[in-house]
């Protein structure tokens, strides 16, 4: 392939990571079915492929792959012979560049598309777990292999949740709009763990070359903050927006030079964004007014951190009663590795170490490389250097991202 096409090829991949979950959000608005609106933005996407190295990238990328794929949706409908009862004003016509079609794909408001997205996938009718997977599917665009790591469960599990799902949608033919009322509240949790796991997504990408996916983490951002303005007298809305704004703040500061990944305690905390800072903790204090819940909590961890001049000034008592709270609230072996962790810095790794004992036989972490991570820190602080060097090297083989991965075989090194 040429240079041209191979920078076409970039251009088609790059497009896709930050446009695809609302062309399939565009896509679903027009022919009222999830499962077939992502099918058809992929089929938008393997024309990119196909035309842009050819003709060059258009001016529009985003919106060329939008009206791509609502022609073929066009199609679809035509081929469907409900033409007429989707699109009354094109009953009868027959080419697809008309002035009636062409005010149909660039005239319909879009600015709730990715929120109707989420609320779609978070249907009753689905399975929590369900829910959680297609969304991070469509919205996020992230692989079955991603959203398996987020869950800590097999790939062939989150495959057939995700297909069931799709047609579980379609066979109770639900409708593709925000609800109201009961019905909105009631699939409220779900929409705020989709959002904070795509996030998390962003924010530490389980797999691949590179740390963060800032494109993921500004989307997870900007549907959060779309969401608090439609549920303004939500507490844990605004608990999510204050812990994704406060987190994001680190971003300049989370990696090196070289993309290579900078951890908490050694960040430059010159370079957090003040600004996101700021809107995270007027986001909290509203959050707070309101009542809050597990995301205000982990908001409010976030917070010390935030508050915190330099690390030696980290308030780790204040951060280990916080998460003892969230852990009472609702508990699961995520909480308690956390919850180690600020023990080991408030009363040192050997108070640290005793509660992460048990999580050694828990299932759900068999796989969770932050596990012997955060034991191999625990074992470095005691003196224990051959054994740290174990559980880091351990935890190097179980992590997908090649940054992390060069992170903990270097922490390895460092115990010799």
């Amino acid at each position: 392939m040429s240079s041209t096409g191979t920078d076409a090829k970039s251009a088609v991949e790059a497009v896709w990571r930050i446009e695809a979950a609302r062309v399939i959000a565009g896509v679903a608005r027009l022919v009222g079915d999830v499962g077939l609106a992502e099918e058809l933005a992929q089929d938008a996407l393997v024309a990119a492929l196909e035309q842009w190295p050819a003709e060059g990238v258009p001016r529009n990328p985003g919106a060329w792959l939008m009206t791509t794929a609502k022609r073929r949706g066009i199609d679809t409908i035509r081929r469907q012979q409900v033409l007429q009862k989707h699109l009354p004003a094109l009953a009868g016509e027959e080419r697809l560049d008309d002035p009636a079609l062409d005010a149909v794909l660039e005239d319909e408001p879009i600015d709730d598309d990715l929120l109707r997205l989420i609320f779609t996938a978070c249907h009753p009718v689905l399975k929590p777990e369900a829910r959680v997977a297609l969304t991070l599917r469509m919205l996020g665009g992230l692989s079955t292999d991603e959203i398996a790591r987020a869950f800590l469960v097999p790939d062939a599990t989150v495959g057939q949740r995700i297909s069931r799902a799709k047609k579980a949608l379609a066979d109770a033919q639900v409708p593709f709009e925000l609800p109201t009322g009961s019905a909105r509240t009631e699939r409220l949790a779900s929409v705020l763990e989709v959002i904070y796991l795509i996030f998390n997504e962003g924010y530490s990408a389980t797999a691949g070359d590179d740390w963060m996916r800032p494109a993921l983490c500004e989307e997870a951002m900007r549907v959060g903050r779309v969401l608090a303005g439609l549920m303004p007298a939500e507490a844990e809305v605004h608990g999510l927006v204050a812990l994704l704004e406060i987190q994001a703040s680190r971003a300049a500061a989370r990696t090196g030079p070289d993309g290579e990944p900078i951890t908490l305690l050694e960040q430059d905390r010159r370079r957090w964004d003040r600004l996101l800072i700021t809107r995270g903790l007027k986001a909290l204090d509203r959050a707070e007014q309101l009542g809050g819940g597990t995301y205000t909590l982990q908001a409010a961890i976030a917070a010390c951190h935030a508050r915190a001049r330099t690390a030696a000034e980290t308030d780790w008592s204040e951060i280990a009663r916080r998460y003892a709270q969230l852990s009472d609230l609702a508990p699961s072996p995520i909480v308690e590795l956390n919850r180690a962790v600020a023990v080991s810095m408030a009363d040192g790794p050997a108070a640290g170490l005793t509660v992460l004992e048990p999580l050694l036989q828990d299932k759900a972490l068999r796989g969770y490389h932050l596990l012997p991570s955060v034991r191999a820190d625990f074992l470095f602080r005691l003196g224990r250097r051959e054994e740290a060097r174990t559980e880091f090297e351990r935890a190097a083989s179980m992590t997908r991202n090649e940054r992390e991965r060069a992170l903990l075989l270097s922490r390895a090194e460092s115990c010799a």
